[in-house]
Formats: structure tokens, sequence, C-alpha cells
């Protein structure tokens, strides 16, 4: 298996269990690495036979854009589930971090791991 992989997306989303939260939607940072097979995309240099990471990006963002979650946990399964159901992968590993949360606290974030 291959993997194709996108780092530190920063996407809108509303993401939060607390009022201030829910006020407006947050930037989340997204680090995703999507496991394909590109034997077919290497052989006939074709964006067709392999997943376009520009469409993955559009799509989430839009997606993202639109839902509401209160759990990072719950948006990373999204994340995932977006990813496995849409773009023909076999495998995912998703990262979503929340920047700024806490003083003296870069971001706070989950990782997980998901196959067919």
């Amino acid at each position: 298996m291959d993997i194709i992989f996108i780092e530190e997306l920063r996407a809108e989303t509303w993401i939060g269990i607390y009022p201030r939260e829910k006020a407006m939607a947050q930037t989340v940072e997204i680090s995703l690495q999507i496991g394909v097979s590109t034997t077919s995309a290497g052989a006939s240099d074709d964006i067709r036979d392999t997943v376009d990471y520009a469409v993955v990006v559009e799509r989430l963002r839009k997606d993202l854009a639109a839902s509401h979650f209160n759990l990072l946990e719950k948006l990373t399964e999204h994340i995932a589930t977006f990813l496995l159901e849409n773009f023909a992968a076999q495998w995912v590993r998703v990262s979503v971090a929340k920047l700024g949360m806490m003083p003296g606290v870069k971001r706070v974030g989950v990782i997980i791991e998901r196959s067919i």
C-alpha cells in the first residue's frame, strides 16, 4: 500500500462544547495519510488514476464548514469515514488539532487510524 499525504491543512469548522466555542467557527489543523495504491497513476501519469489531493482538500473544507462537532474525537472519526467512503482509501491516518486552546499550549488533538 502506498500513502498520499496532506499535512497541516487548516480548515474552519464548528467544534466545541463550551458557549465561547459554539459562538463562532474555529480553525483546526488537519494532517492526513491516505492509503491507496498509486501503481496505476505511476504508470499512466494520469490524475484520474489516483486520489487528487486538491479535490480532497476542497471537499473536506466544504464539508467541515457546514458541520458541528462537540468533540475532536467525533470530528476525527468523521474525517476518517469521509476519506474511506469518498476516495477509495483502504486505510487512513487522521490527525486533528485545535489551536491555542490553553495558555502555553500550542495545540491539542487526536490521531486515529482506520481501515476498511
